[in-house]
């Protein structure tokens, strides 16, 4: 089992490491200090060692912050986890609704005139502090790098991970590492610059054909790299867990000591993502005569634009993933659901998944939301909020799997008993939305933010609406969330052919039901057609292989249109999962799949 259940902190315990922090910060004369989720790579998960939000504050979410001053403590935290943060911190901590209040503004209300804000320059980005200490220097209030306050109070800190990396060979990867290294190489000589620096682990890891174990759910190894212009790469980690690998003579690998003395004799163009690193790494390039290039992430894109063997083995890996999910389907539909809690939902599915014995993980920790809990949009069920399946409501599941050859990430919203109208019509506008994206051909060179209203225009024209993007990026074997690509209106990423993203529209009634569904889709060249102009246009491949509940579908509601996409798309679902299923769950995709 993957999953565990057990809740890594508690809310009573914030109170009294709330307290230590501060007589920590009286000890340094700082009248604040910030605590990001982020660790020194900027990855969305992090190891054990770095999880000092949730130490702290009890908040386990994937994203936000705390700054704690000597009289108030704000959680700042995004709409996926306005329900969750109130259930994890003490009052204590106040939870402040962000992006919509800035770190900025709250500091210039909440903080004394002439305050001295803390913050660990490895866990924060460039970006970062230039936007706060820019808005700040009007206030009078100042930021201070220091070390790190939670890890001077954090007696039984985890030490770092410490497992071996291992190669991810080229028949999955579809390209050796050094021809990468040249072809990015030669990406940063067109920019003007003789080397870049690579911090981001996903990255890392895409360029050097490796996988790793460092942090749960995601397969890479933290390291850092300076990527010459040439293809030459220093490596900076712990030597002892790259033994098994066997790099080419392109790759020096040195301990993490030596990268900021590299940084600081640096005297060439480097090429700096300030989105991505850390403001230590900034400070000790800034000591030497280095010529400092502000970009973005040069790996970045390349990796986003899947080869053709990575969407092959995406798509043998979605395919395999599919039946899996119709097993755990079928056998759902056979079960009472009466008898059957959220976790063992979990438990079940996991079992289906590590039944194709080649799963490596899950992509993430399972969604298993019944009722209420279905309208916490990133919910993890743990012993304590465990509870029965509702009766007459929905059962939301959001899961996925890491596979060596393609990651997965799918959303399924069920009904317990007999749903009621307000769920059925929400439901049916959720999917009429997640259509609307599969469906739609768009000109090359829009962005996700373009077509992020086509999913919300069904609620939209019911008053509703959903507070997340509606869709994320997904690596090949690598972070189920990835960017640049996203489907938000946050993004001004164009879509690019090859790029592989998510498709999920959802709608939240806070403390009665949620619902989501959710498919992987592939951004694809769009044919031409009779009477077009031979304008380039682009379109979606969907390849997340699993029926939708027709039972919650009020299908007065759909289009012709939308009927056609679902009867194809469940045809699809048939043809290509019936020879991998026993003959009672191929009987029950058959009625799962039947046309409307």
């Amino acid at each position: 089992m993957f999953q565990n259940f057990t809740s890594p902190s508690s809310p009573d315990q914030g109170p009294a490491r709330l307290a230590a922090l501060r007589v920590w910060m009286d000890e340094q004369t700082l009248n604040g200090f910030i605590v990001p989720r982020a660790d020194r790579h900027q990855g969305e998960y992090v190891a054990a060692c770095d999880e000092r939000l949730s130490w702290l504050t009890g908040f386990t979410g994937s994203a936000g912050f705390a700054c704690v001053l000597e009289d108030i403590a704000g959680v700042f935290i995004d709409g996926r986890y306005r329900l969750q943060v109130m259930d994890q911190v003490a009052d204590v901590f106040i939870p402040v609704h962000w992006p919509e209040t800035q770190l900025q503004d709250w500091l210039i209300i909440k903080a004394q005139p002439g305050a001295v804000i803390g913050f660990d320059p490895w866990l924060h980005t460039v970006s970062q502090i230039k936007t706060l200490q820019d808005a700040l220097t009007a206030s009078g209030i100042t930021l201070r790098a220091c070390p790190n306050g939670v890890n001077a109070i954090w007696r039984d800190r985890p030490g770092p991970p410490l497992t071996a990396a291992w190669s991810h060979p080229e028949s999955l990867s579809g390209e050796a590492a050094p021809n990468k290294a040249r072809r990015i190489g030669a990406d940063i000589t067109a920019l003007g610059a003789d080397a870049a620096v690579i911090t981001l682990p996903d990255s890392l890891c895409w360029l050097l054909n490796i996988r790793g174990s460092d942090v749960p759910r995601t397969p890479i190894v933290q390291g850092f790299a300076i990527l010459s212009s040439s293809g030459a790469i220093a490596l900076f980690g712990d030597p002892a867990r790259f033994d098994s690998i066997e790099f080419s003579e392109n790759v020096t690998l040195m301990g993490w000591n030596a990268f900021e003395a590299y940084l600081s004799n640096f005297k060439d163009r480097i090429l700096i993502d300030p989105a991505s690193l850390p403001q230590a790494a900034l400070q000790a390039l800034e000591q030497g005569a280095v010529k400092i290039l502000r970009g973005t992430d040069p790996c970045a894109l390349p990796k986003a634009c899947k080869n053709t063997t990575e969407l092959n083995g995406s798509r043998a890996a979605h395919l395999r993933d599919g039946a899996a999910m119709v097993n755990f389907m079928a056998w759902f539909d056979g079960a009472d659901p009466s008898d059957l809690s959220e976790i063992d939902i979990v438990r079940k599915l996991e079992g289906f998944r590590a039944a194709t014995n080649v799963l490596h993980d899950i992509s993430f920790d399972t969604i298993s939301g019944s009722g209420p809990h279905g309208a916490v949009v990133h919910y993890r069920v743990t012993h304590e909020t465990n509870r029965k399946l509702d009766s007459d409501s929905l059962l939301l599941v959001d899961s996925g799997g890491q596979y060596h050859d393609g990651t997965t990430d799918i959303t399924r919203t069920m009904p317990l008993g007999t749903p009621s109208l307000e769920m059925r019509q929400a439901f049916t506008r959720v999917l009429q939305g997640m259509i609307a994206i599969s469906q739609v051909r768009f000109p090359k060179g829009l962005t996700g933010r373009d077509l992020d209203s086509l999913a919300r225009a069904p609620l939209w024209a019911a008053g509703q609406d959903y507070d997340h993007g509606t869709g994320h990026g997904v690596g090949s074997f690598l972070s189920v969330h990835e960017g640049p690509q996203r489907l938000s209106r946050a993004t001004d990423v164009p879509l690019k052919v090859g790029m592989i993203l998510s498709n999920e529209p959802g709608y939240y009634r806070a403390g009665a039901f949620g619902v989501r569904i959710e498919n992987l889709i592939i951004v694809q060249p769009a044919p031409n057609l009779p009477n077009g102009d031979d304008r380039a246009m682009l379109e979606f491949e969907t390849i997340t292989l699993a029926p939708i509940d027709l039972r919650l579908i009020e299908v007065s509601l759909l289009t012709v249109r939308e009927k056609d996409w679902l009867n194809a798309y469940h045809q699809e679902v048939h043809a290509k999962l019936i020879q991998l299923l026993d003959a009672t769950t191929a009987q029950w995709l058959a009625n799962a799949t039947a046309a409307i």
